[in-house]
């Protein structure tokens, strides 16, 4: 495995969310997330639970009943099975997540 920079790019190109695979071991897969400003995503309910960190921007996230502002450094974890979904991201910079699905 060659190393890797998490905070380049940190800027994302065109209006689609860039995702990349930084880790499958076992039960669990790490991912980084780009996103363009304004990113609004389809309502979404994994059959696992979800760990985000926003590294680099800020975002709102819908969680069930719920909304979220989380800005740099702030973390939830999202229960399997819970309905959520991205409302919007920062322009400068471009929000960056880091994202563990647990298995």
């Amino acid at each position: 495995m060659s190393p890797s920079n998490l905070f380049k790019p940190d800027q994302a190109e065109g209006q689609d969310e860039r995702f990349d695979t930084l880790l499958t071991h076992k039960n669990i897969t790490i991912e980084r997330i780009l996103s363009p400003p304004e990113t609004v995503t389809e309502v979404n309910a994994q059959s696992h639970d979800e760990w985000v960190c926003v590294l680099q921007g800020s975002a709102r996230l819908e969680m069930g009943e719920s909304v979220h502002q989380l800005h740099r450094g702030d973390q939830i974890l999202i229960p399997a099975n819970t309905p959520h979904r991205v409302l919007t991201t920062s322009h400068r910079p471009h929000c960056l997540w880091l994202v563990i699905h647990i298995r």
